[in-house]
């Protein structure tokens, strides 16, 4: 922009100062011509009235001597005798003497002014003036070069001018830009000092009063979360009560595992929702992978480090906790993991949340008995996280991926699984499987090798990036 500003500058005043100069150096020559024909044709006239009163050559001559640039004063006298080295041609000489009229024209190597003087006895004497060429011009070219010089100095000015306008426009441009990126990396404490042109500091004023609503906003919603599953615990208390009344029975010890993962779970999530807002990458929220009571991560604070987590040992985990509830519902469960390495750039909270929607969704939108699968395959570049089942499918893949879109479901499950493979630059797939129901792929790009720690006791962050519900 700063060199489009001069760039624009440059050609404008260009344009403007070609536009003065060249009928401006015109006119100086013109006038310079001029001059010089106005000087001969007065030196010519100063001379006939000494040519009325005496023919004599020495006197003439005496008087011409006394006038500027007698060198090129020639008089012709009746007698046919000339005082001086004439340069008009005869034809124009002879017009001069018997039209008697005064010429003033352009010939070759100069301008030629002739005066005829009636003397007495009728006769007609002629004062001829020659201006050579270089009088003519003269002075022409060093007025044409201090024109120029003041043009350059103009076109000079007008750029250096612009391009420190440009560049004040720049940097609050820059700063602008600079401060939105940083604030779309997620610190929620970028603000702009308003700066530049008017419409600029409005835009940096704007800014700062967005990124303070978005604080704002999100601090709400956090609180609202954390109030919300507070909420939650009054109907588990009646859970773990009902438990107790079970005692003894064959299904007690399932329900009191099932309370105490949901405590484990509520717990973590007002204890993360509680913890300083603090958003990174894509609009993550950073924790710390300092482990809680539960399976969650809850420690607070920011960190730069990217996590690391066995995408195998993650899913056998889960997978686990899931098969209790398969088993109640009759459902077959098949679990396939391979026994290479499986690290990717995802924390276990990020990966047990795939995990958790995907297998879900197979017990929400399929009939009790249903069987379903998991498997956990290495490749090349990438860890490959296959769920399928035998149920109905999925009849519009697209569609499902965007949140509130399918009927009787919000999409928040495949949405969060989308979003993790696209964290980790990997993809996600739907299509109809060799069960015959859904097939849901979801690649996982792998993890670049993990880099010393610094620092003393350097702890590893984790990501979180999605929301503690689905």
């Amino acid at each position: 922009m700063r060199r489009s500003l001069a760039g624009v500058a440059l050609a404008v005043t260009s344009m403007v100062a070609l536009s003065f100069l060249i009928p401006l150096g015109a006119l100086v020559m013109s006038l310079v011509k001029e001059q010089s024909v106005t000087a001969a044709e007065q030196r010519a006239a100063a001379l006939a009235p000494v040519l009325t009163l005496t023919t004599d050559p020495s006197a003439l001559r005496e008087s011409a001597a006394g006038l500027d640039a007698a060198e090129h004063l020639v008089i012709h006298l009746p007698d046919a005798q000339s005082l001086g080295d004439s340069q008009a041609p005869v034809k124009l000489l002879e017009r001069a003497q018997q039209g008697r009229e005064s010429i003033s024209q352009k010939t070759p190597g100069g301008w030629i002014c002739l005066q005829p003087v009636v003397l007495p006895g009728d006769r007609v004497a002629v004062i001829e003036n020659f201006v050579p060429d270089e009088e003519l011009t003269r002075g022409v070219k060093a007025s044409w070069a201090v024109m120029l010089l003041l043009a350059v100095g103009l076109v000079g000015g007008s750029v250096l001018v612009a391009d420190r306008l440009g560049a004040k426009v720049v940097r609050s441009s820059k700063k602008l830009a600079q401060a939105s990126h940083t604030l779309g990396q997620g610190n929620l404490d970028t603000r702009v000092e308003p700066m530049g042109p008017k419409e600029l500091r409005d835009a940096g004023v704007a800014f700062n009063a967005m990124a303070h609503r978005m604080t704002e906003l999100l601090a709400i919603e956090r609180e609202l979360v954390a109030d919300l599953s507070h909420r939650l615990r009054t109907p588990l208390t009646a859970l773990h009560l009902a438990s107790e009344r079970m005692a003894g029975t064959p299904e007690s010890a399932r329900v009191e595992a099932a309370v105490h993962a949901l405590e484990s779970e509520l717990q973590a999530i007002i204890a993360a929702a509680r913890t300083p807002l603090a958003v990174g990458p894509m609009g993550h929220g950073l924790r710390s992978a300092e482990p809680s009571t539960g399976h969650r991560a809850t420690g607070p604070g920011p960190s730069s480090e990217c996590p690391r987590s066995e995408t195998a040992d993650v899913v056998r985990r889960r997978t686990a906790f899931w098969a209790v509830l398969a088993e109640q519902q009759n459902r077959p469960c098949s679990l396939d993991i391979t026994q290479e390495p499986t690290a990717v750039s995802l924390s276990d909270d990020d990966i047990a949340a795939v995990v958790d929607a995907l297998i879900g969704n197979v017990f929400s939108h399929t009939p009790a008995g249903t069987a379903f699968g998991v498997r956990v395959a290495r490749t090349a570049q990438a860890v490959e996280l296959v769920v399928e089942d035998s149920g109905p499918g999925i009849p519009e893949p697209d569609r499902a991926l965007s949140r509130g879109s399918s009927t009787g479901s919000s999409g928040l499950g495949l949405d969060i699984a989308r979003r993790a493979a696209a964290v980790t630059g990997g993809t996600m797939s739907i299509a109809h499987g060799p069960r015959g129901g859904a097939h849901i792929t979801v690649l996982f790009a792998l993890a670049p090798p993990a880099r010393p720690e610094r620092g003393p006791r350097g702890s590893r962050r984790r990501t979180r990036w999605w929301p503690r519900r689905r």
